[in-house]
């Protein structure tokens, strides 16, 4: 019980000593969150349109959609709906993802900062940039939320403080309930830890040779398994098994800016190691999240990108870019023992720059034509269903950007080519019998959202809301479909 009050009280202590930059920097990092009309975060889009389904189904408006019980991957969703019903969803919104962004940051922030036995404020313009990196603006919400709790949980169970469990107990009810990745990051640390002191010496590098089998055997089963299991494999490593991808978002100049970040943090790591090469404890101290690191490098190397059971199922997708969230942090974990200079502040400061005025840029554009969907589709009769055919900017790894047509909908017409109803892993679905609402068959919602779903006569009336101009990607239309015609005809990016 003494450890746990400590651990609270060093938390309090650390805030009264430094409320005033906490202050600052917590303004700082939501800022992004409110430099536009929208947070344009690729699912986030649907995320706000499911809480307003969810709003519907409790008002007995949504006929056959309906929650189910679920245990994870609903924190951020719930507690949206719940913030939404009181202030509406343009305030639920902006309030719940910015609670999100400082909760990622402030756990990034004590995980690295109990690893490295140190404040890591040279690494606030780092931890900014991962808060708003290829997770964040690909909507993963509760996958977002999930590593953020997981780093507070982790900062109280780390080495010699694994008698913080009951708090740690109570984060990782939270971890769960966001997504289920953010507890196997917490559980595989806490069972390392506890295994780690048995392994002498060089055999400490069993577990990553383990990791490196797994995954192998992982990749012969699913390639000797292709008529019933469906799988792609990350192609990018090993620069974006660093973490490193985390930066690369709109267009190949971020992944330049990756590559001078990745750079940067090497020689100030390569000349704080050469002045300390002599320190016996901090070699020590680098020894776990240097093995880690190890760890999810050959994961993230090796494992699956997107995994399909059975051609009738959804995907599970993104698994490595999800992944390489928790690389950077390790990563970070390891840059954070370093001894910190003004130099060091400055040069990541300048990338943070760098980085937000690109992120600015780009979502800029993103905000503009979340407009014009909200203005066409203004014009629509209630009820109206729709199908969004809008891709992303050639080179763009935000793929979700479709997603901004599901917001313009709320209060006024439904995506019926939602995927989430029909893919039975979120709370909300569609019922056996069907809806008018949203396709009842995840191949088909699949379809529709691909470009090659072909119109029947049972989905008429529905509009296409789609990209329309050649020399302007952020141009959009509306127009009607007709039977017969495939939901990509008149999608400029379909297929790409």
């Amino acid at each position: 019980m003494m450890d746990q009050v400590s651990a609270v009280a060093d938390a309090l202590r650390f805030l009264r000593r430094n409320w005033w930059r906490v202050l600052i920097v917590s303004a700082l990092a939501i800022l992004p969150c409110f430099w536009h009309r929208h947070i344009e975060a690729g699912d986030l889009g649907s995320h706000v349109y499911n809480a307003w389904l969810a709003q519907l189904i409790a008002k007995g408006n949504a006929p056959g959609l309906y929650i189910a019980p679920q245990w994870n991957n609903i924190l951020f969703d719930v507690t949206l709906v719940h913030v939404a019903n009181w202030l509406g969803f343009a305030a639920a919104e902006k309030i719940v993802v910015s609670g999100c962004v400082l909760i990622f940051f402030w756990g990034v922030f004590a995980f690295v900062a109990v690893v490295a036995d140190q404040p890591p404020w040279t690494l606030t313009p780092c931890i900014a940039i991962l808060g708003y990196g290829y997770s964040f603006n690909m909507g993963f919400m509760n996958y977002y939320l999930s590593i953020g709790l997981a780093c507070f949980c982790l900062a109280l169970l780390w080495p010699d403080r694994t008698r913080n469990w009951i708090p740690a107990l109570v984060i990782a009810v939270l971890v769960t309930l966001a997504h289920p990745m953010g507890l196997v990051w917490v559980v595989a640390v806490v069972v390392y830890l506890a295994i780690r002191p048995v392994l002498p010496g060089a055999w400490k590098l069993l577990v990553p040779l383990v990791v490196i089998a797994a995954c192998s055997a992982l990749r012969w089963y699913i390639h000797h398994r292709s008529n019933t299991i469906v799988a792609d494999f990350y192609r990018e490593a090993p620069f974006h098994a660093t973490g490193v991808d985390q930066l690369v978002l709109y267009g190949p100049r971020y992944e330049y800016l990756g590559w001078a970040a990745l750079i940067f943090g090497v020689v100030c790591f390569a000349l704080d190691a050469l002045a300390r090469r002599k320190e016996a404890d901090y070699w020590k101290r680098l020894a776990v999240p240097f093995e880690l690191y190890l760890i999810l490098f050959c994961t993230a190397s090796f494992a699956p990108e997107n995994l399909r059971f059975s051609t009738d199922a959804a995907w599970i997708g993104l698994l490595v870019s999800r992944l390489t969230t928790i690389s950077a942090i390790v990563g970070l974990s390891i840059l954070g023992g370093m001894r910190p200079r003004k130099w060091h502040w400055t040069g990541f400061a300048v990338v943070a720059a760098i980085f937000f005025a690109f992120l600015y840029q780009d979502t800029e554009k993103l905000n503009r034509m979340e407009t014009r969907a909200e203005a066409l589709l203004s014009t629509v009769p209630a009820g109206t269903r729709v199908i969004p055919m809008i891709f992303a900017d050639t080179g763009s790894r935000i793929a979700f950007i479709v997603h901004l047509a599901d917001r313009a909908c709320v209060g006024r017409c439904f995506i019926y080519s939602n995927y989430e109803p029909s893919s039975k892993q979120f709370r909300l679905r569609v019922a056996k019998s069907g809806s008018w609402i949203v396709s009842a068959s995840a191949e088909d919602a699949n379809d529709m959202q691909g470009g090659s779903y072909e119109i029947q006569q049972s989905d008429l009336p529905i509009k296409q809301l789609y990209q329309c101009d050649l020399s302007d990607w952020t141009q959009l239309c509306l127009r009607d479909f007709a039977e017969g015609e495939s939901t990509g005809k008149f999608a400029l990016g379909a297929g790409r």
